[in-house]
């Protein structure tokens, strides 16, 4: 693949190809109420825009939520959207905390 190069006010940039196509976002979502599934999950999400994925961590031996989960939107304006108007909201009695999800340090 080439890199494509940007001339704006007479600085050089250089972008990967890889930069002009990643436009996903993945969200942190915390507090989640141990009665939503993945899918009201991603039903919530998804009018914001659309969703790629959704995930909740379930415990390993009991498979009850976590309360935790992430949600991955296929443009980060939509991600950007759902992060403002979600974040705080009250789902089934509890305030869902929504943050971008940082990539995890091996």
């Amino acid at each position: 693949m080439h890199s494509i190069l940007l001339l704006l006010s007479w600085d050089f940039i250089l972008l990967s190809p890889h930069s002009l196509l990643d436009t996903k976002m993945k969200l942190f979502v915390k507090n989640i109420e141990s009665s939503i599934n993945e899918m009201m999950l991603e039903m919530l999400f998804k009018q914001f825009g659309t969703v790629t994925s959704t995930k909740i961590i379930y415990d390993k031996i009991t498979w009850e939520s976590k309360g935790f989960g992430f949600v991955e939107f296929e443009k980060k304006e939509d991600a950007e959207k759902a992060m403002e108007k979600l974040n705080g909201l009250s789902v089934k009695g509890k305030k869902l905390s929504v943050v971008e999800a940082e990539e995890r340090k091996k």
